[in-house]
This record gives C-alpha cells, sequence and structure tokens, in this order.
C-alpha cells in the first residue's frame, strides 16, 4: 500500500460531502492530493525523470503542466484574467514538459507555483455561489470543474507509471 489507509489525507472525514458541488470538489481534492503523494520523497533528478523515449512525461513536467491548466481554466476562462503562460512560450508550446529539469530549484518552483494556481482556484469556487456561473469562454465553472477532475483523473494514471519506473512503488 501508498499509504496507510488510517493516514491516507484523501479520506478526510473533515467536511461531510454533500451536494453537486461538494461531490465536485471533494473529487478534485483527492485527486489534487495523489498527484502530490504520487510526487512525494523523489529528489530533483527522479521527479524529472523521462517515462520512455521519446516522452518527455515525468512527474515534474505533470505538476508544471497542471499549473498551466489551473492557470488557463481559473484565471483567464472562468476570473478572465490576462494571465500569460508559466512555462509554454510561442517558441516552446511544451515548455511544461520541456523544462523539467533535474534542478531542485526548478522542482522548488514548480511547486510553489502549483500550489499558488490551486489556491486561486479553490478561492474563485469558493467565491462563486452559482456552478453554473459562465467564464468569458462561455464555460460554465460546473464544467470545468468536471473537467480538471478528468485532467487529474488522466495525469494521476500518468503518474502512478512513472513513479513505478523510477522506485516500483504502485498503489493507491
Amino acid at each position: 500500500m501508498w499509504v496507510n489507509p488510517d493516514d491516507d489525507p484523501r479520506d478526510s472525514d473533515a467536511l461531510p460531502i454533500s451536494g453537486e458541488r461538494g461531490t465536485l470538489l471533494d473529487y478534485l481534492r483527492r485527486y489534487r492530493l495523489t498527484l502530490e503523494m504520487k510526487s512525494a520523497d523523489l529528489n530533483a533528478e527522479q521527479l524529472a525523470r523521462r517515462s520512455v523515449p521519446p516522452s518527455t512525461m515525468s512527474l515534474l513536467g505533470l505538476v508544471r503542466h497542471m499549473s498551466e491548466v489551473e492557470r488557463s481554466w481559473f484565471r483567464r476562462a472562468m476570473a478572465g484574467q490576462d494571465a500569460p503562460k508559466i512555462y509554454c512560450t510561442d517558441e516552446d508550446d511544451e515548455g511544461d514538459w520541456n523544462g523539467a529539469v533535474p534542478d531542485p530549484a526548478v522542482v522548488d518552483e514548480a511547486w510553489r507555483t502549483w500550489r499558488a494556481e490551486v489556491r486561486f482556484a479553490e478561492h474563485f469556487v469558493a467565491d462563486t455561489a452559482d456552478l453554473g456561473t459562465l467564464g468569458n469562454t462561455g464555460v460554465p465553472l460546473r464544467s470545468v470543474l468536471v473537467h480538471m477532475i478528468e485532467e487529474y483523473a488522466r495525469h494521476c494514471g500518468h503518474a502512478d507509471l512513472l513513479r513505478e519506473r523510477i522506485d516500483g512503488r504502485v498503489g493507491q
């Protein structure tokens, strides 16, 4: 087992889950925690280790990618902010993956950025009473939350395989 079920932070009973909002937010919270758990206790080299050539996918790349995704949907699409991309550029539209190099400073920055984007998203959702609220692209918040769950679910599957390749650790 990855973690003793009694100690699994994803199974918090602190907040009772009820209704559509509670269900969506709980699933998203669990997947965000899963990405953190799958990346825990690894050094910069391990986090930046690529899956298999020619893929540029790594756990560090996943963290950077999810920062871009969180930012795109919550800051730009929903809040209407003029928030430039973090890692991707016109010259390197795969900068989230390509820039995931084995440098402790890059790792620290990636986690700080991801956590900041998650905090923004959590505050935005908490301050938005109606899940039907449309962003500036016409997409309702409800759909963004479902998309984010789907995005994390897919990438947590990738994280399972990446982690297993790094140190053989599997599970949950």
